[in-house]
């Protein structure tokens, strides 16, 4: 690929630039909004599509896996296709798999439906990305990430509030139906407003190395979603997918090393800056959605709130990015990226440091304050990573670029998420067994007159009892040593941010001279 092959469209303000920045917010909505809001329903689906359960936990992994395997060649794709036929093409089959999936009749059905829409949902991120970066002049990009980032940010973050919503209201095909006027939106946009990019008919695909890397990512998205359900190397099937994703990848490095033109661009990582996103960007990912995987269940299952009380505390955690994604785009004019970035992940160790002290007890106002400093933190985070990532990148690298830092983002979600699951229901067994051990007739504190009156363990009933509290107090340190665990690898991380060159400097070369000025 040469460097002249994709000129990048003008950055010129007005009407049709903001009508396509309106198009790729929905297309990044749409997607970010699928990867959880989903979630919720599946009671609700397992019933209604006759599924087992294990049956119907297939249609959160066929998303998964689908989205991962065709984030990759994304890049690739738009580069010898156009970037806007690929991106209409990918949003109309994405809204068309989404009214598939809401009109499925049994697991069958639905499962394929859902693998169609991770095959065309994989381009809309990266693509969406690329199209605000090409759309911006280089000291607008901070203004045009807050915007970008706030549809992927918010779709994690209130997308089980959403589902949750439709579902109780509605009924569980109404989270499928609710893409179908955003993907209508986005494909007239796209059709009349994008401009398309000039097309490199001489590129040749490397399906070896597709091949190799997607049986690889494949086997290790399933691995990571099925591991808790079947007891992680306790399993023949979880072992036979993890040799299978090392075999993948080993194959997938190998010849991307001793081929001439690789699957894999790997000049995107010579450039300090991108490889430093994708380093803070696999942080994120983690991070995100750990905290969100367990948030939902510790609101649920150890506070007793019930799912849609739930949502509207989890969206409190978007407030505070939506605050944060407001303010950093002109705070980048007069502070250093790195600064931002290490702030933000700062606060986002505070606000988990102040959770590992939460209880069954917790009110309402602590959670909510802690949640919004936790949003703000990643605010403060994601705006300038993504700024920074592709400040000094060419352009003809930028579609691979945000396809690969979409790959690095899902993959880092999804082992963040079987991290801190492991951890919750090991440390919750581990706990529970430690706790037991002292509830005995001869602990002394059980002898005390008011609490022998509630738990007599002579008795059946005050055997439950105890048993309940004990399960409890289990969860409630399980999750705590969650907490610390992430909090743990963000304070771990922060050292990386000084890797991250001067964003000031850039933006000042940028108002006099070339777009993309090497940082200081």
């Amino acid at each position: 690929m040469s460097p002249t092959a994709i000129p990048t469209p003008s950055a010129v303000p007005g009407f049709r630039r903001n009508m396509v920045t309106i198009c790729a917010m929905t297309a990044t909505i749409m997607q970010a909004l699928d990867t959880t809001i989903a979630n919720v329903a599946l009671p609700y689906m397992q019933g209604t599509l006759s599924a087992s359960q294990d049956q119907i936990n297939w249609v959160l992994t066929s998303y998964i896996v689908a989205a991962a395997i065709m984030t990759a060649p994304v890049g690739w794709i738009a580069n010898r296709f156009g970037r806007k036929r690929t991106f209409i093409i990918c949003s109309a089959g994405f809204t068309f798999a989404s009214v598939l999936c809401g009109l499925a009749q049994d697991i069958n059905q639905m499962v394929l439906f859902r693998l169609l829409q991770g095959v065309f949902g994989a381009a809309l991120v990266p693509l969406s990305q690329a199209v605000m970066l090409d759309s911006y002049a280089l000291h607008e990009r901070a203004k045009a990430m807050s915007i970008w980032g706030m549809g992927v940010m918010m779709g994690p973050i209130m997308g089980p509030s959403l589902g949750a919503w439709l579902t109780e209201t509605y009924s569980w095909h109404w989270v499928f139906f609710v893409n179908l006027p955003f993907g209508i939106v986005t494909v007239i946009g796209l059709l009349v407003f994008m401009d398309e990019t000039r097309q490199d008919t001489d590129l040749r695909f490397d399906w070896f190395g597709f091949a190799a890397l997607a049986i690889g990512i494949g086997a290790l998205q399933v691995a990571l979603d099925r591991g808790e359900q079947l007891g992680w190397l306790e399993s023949n099937e979880i072992i036979a997918e993890f040799v299978v994703a090392i075999v993948g990848f080993y194959y997938f490095f190998a010849h991307s090393f001793t081929t001439d033109r690789p699957f894999i661009q790997f000049a995107l990582f010579k450039d300090r800056n991108f490889l430093t996103g994708c380093i803070f960007m696999t942080v994120m990912g983690l991070v995100l959605y750990s905290t969100m995987a367990l948030a939902s269940p510790y609101l649920q299952n150890v506070i007793g709130y019930p799912i849609i009380t739930a949502g509207v505390l989890l969206a409190s955690r978007g407030v505070g990015t939506f605050v944060a994604m407001m303010m950093v785009g002109r705070l980048m004019r007069y502070i250093e990226a790195r600064t931002l970035i290490i702030t933000g992940l700062g606060l986002t160790a505070l606000s988990l440091y102040q959770m590992t002290a939460w209880t069954d007890q917790t009110g309402v106002s602590e959670i909510v304050t802690i949640s919004i400093i936790q949003g703000f933190g990643f605010g403060l985070v994601f705006v300038p990573l993504s700024t920074v990532a592709f400040m000094t990148l060419p352009n003809y690298l930028r579609t691979d670029g945000t396809s690969m830092l979409t790959l690095m983002r899902n993959v880092a979600s999804s082992v963040g998420i079987s991290i801190v699951i492991a951890q919750l229901t090991e440390g919750g067994r581990r706990v529970y067994a430690i706790l037991s051990e002292h509830v005995t007739p001869f602990n002394q504190a059980l002898q005390m007159p008011d609490v022998h009156s509630m738990i007599n363990l002579g008795t059946d009933k005050g055997r439950a009892m105890a048993d309940v509290m004990v399960g409890l107090q289990a969860q409630i340190i399980a999750f705590s040593q969650d907490y610390q665990l992430v909090m743990f690898f963000i304070l771990g991380s922060i050292p990386l941010a000084l890797m991250i060159g001067s964003t000031k400097a850039a933006l000042k070369k940028q108002a006099t001279g070339p777009e993309h000025a090497v940082m200081e």
